[in-house]
């Protein structure tokens, strides 16, 4: 008998069309951090990843704790985004001298293969409890597992160490490969139906009409945006180049238009949290 789908793990039916919009990168900075939060108490946010090792982390956690209401995930990170803004591991640094650089910051991910090439399977280990216990620690509860800057972890024994992580930590994990989806699913273990949108892959002008067309061509299943709101105030332009897309972002997330168009396509939004009791539920059956 075939796995069931991740529509009727959920108690939808089959002809659903289910979105997880989930806003990445909470802690990044300040108006990321305001951005998102807004997105989330007045948008068509449902979701949103942390990461903790930033210098705005701890903000992030302390709004998550005011706001208990929120699903929120660990963005796994190990990568620094900017020349003249960084972050370090959680981790005593000569415990994972792999992903650091001689600033004490973790590396930049470019070139991407070089960066992944050096990263150590054990010292990635060390810092992603690291960073999945100071969420706890904080008294939060997590509800899902994905990576900064790292697509399915990058390298198959990263997301296999990841997914490790998730069944012992009792979270669900995010996944964009095809392959990696059915295997997934073929263990009773819901994930997007379909390839996960990536907000900063899409153009930045016109791309409030592209949210649109995308939200009336979401294919039946359980689809998720990955998206990166930001404000576009004077600190973002000077930490990111990318700070217009996050203000495109922004802007579409919190419009009418965004909320009107989910209600007239019959759209249900949705966040980790259902798919995390499936997940626990599924690793305490018995095994064949």
């Amino acid at each position: 008998m075939p796995n069931p789908r991740p529509n009727e793990l959920l108690g939808y039916p089959p002809d659903a069309r289910l979105l997880i919009v989930n806003a990445d990168d909470f802690g990044m900075y300040h108006a990321v951090n305001a951005a998102i939060l807004r997105t989330l108490t007045d948008g068509v946010v449902r979701s949103t990843t942390v990461m903790v090792p930033c210098p705005w982390g701890p903000h992030a956690l302390q709004l998550l704790g005011e706001h208990p209401e929120i699903a929120f995930g660990v963005h796994l990170t190990v990568a620094s985004d900017f020349v003249n803004y960084r972050w370090g591991p959680l981790t005593p640094r000569e415990r994972v001298p792999s992903l650091v650089d001689e600033s004490g910051s973790f590396h930049r991910n470019e070139p991407r293969q070089a960066y992944l090439a050096q990263l150590r399977l054990d010292e990635l280990e060390i810092e992603f409890r690291a960073q999945i216990e100071a969420v706890l620690a904080a008294n939060l509860t997590p509800t899902h597992l994905d990576w900064h800057c790292l697509r399915d972890g990058g390298r198959p024994d990263v997301f296999d160490l990841t997914l490790g992580l998730a069944n012992e930590y009792g979270l669900a994990l995010r996944v964009f490969d095809r392959t990696l989806i059915e295997r997934l699913q073929g263990q009773g273990l819901p994930t997007a139906d379909h390839e996960v949108v990536d907000s900063t892959r899409l153009e930045t002008p016109g791309k409030a009409a592209r949210y649109v067309q995308m939200l009336r061509e979401l294919p039946v299943g359980l689809s998720e945006w990955a998206v990166h709101p930001g404000l576009g105030n004077a600190e973002a332009q000077a930490i990111d180049g990318w700070w217009a897309k996050r203000e495109a972002d922004f802007a579409f997330l919190i419009s009418p238009e965004a909320r009107e168009t989910v209600r007239a396509e019959g759209i249900i939004l949705v966040d980790y949290g259902a798919l995390q009791a499936i997940w626990r539920r599924a690793r305490r059956r018995p095994q064949a």
